[in-house]
């Protein structure tokens, strides 16, 4: 049997409201989207360059758990960046709420962390 590879991905993150929520990842992190689904929406796939981070609303808020309410520290996507001090500068400067500031950390990356509307936390690490 051979193995396939994977030709790409987008995590999927459910949101109280999608098109609050595409708009904050679009001005305060620098995506881009092309469409919403539904009226009112309840589905958008951001773009940041050629990576991919998709939207889904839900109507119980209690489906919507960040990864950190059931383990401290834990992000809910994780993408990696050429320029992390560069990235960390770009997203302050428009606003993003930053968790932690660019970091060295023990597995090799500087990362930084934002958090978003819904509370999910992303990171963006580069390679050292």
């Amino acid at each position: 049997m051979t193995s396939q590879g994977i030709k790409d991905g987008a995590p999927v993150l459910l949101v109280a409201d999608v098109e609050a929520a595409a708009n904050y990842y679009r001005d305060q992190l620098g995506f881009r989207y092309d469409q919403l689904w539904g009226d009112p929406p309840g589905f958008c796939i951001l773009w940041r360059g050629p990576v991919g981070l998709m939207l889904s609303r839900m109507d119980d808020p209690a489906h919507i758990v960040p990864h950190r309410t059931v383990s401290d520290g834990l992000w809910d996507a994780y993408f990696w960046v050429d320029d992390a001090r560069a990235m960390h500068k770009e997203l302050e400067s428009r606003g993003a709420a930053i968790e932690y500031p660019p970091t060295a950390k023990p597995y090799g990356c500087l990362e930084f962390a934002v958090r978003d509307l819904d509370g999910y936390t992303l990171a963006f690490g580069q390679e050292l």
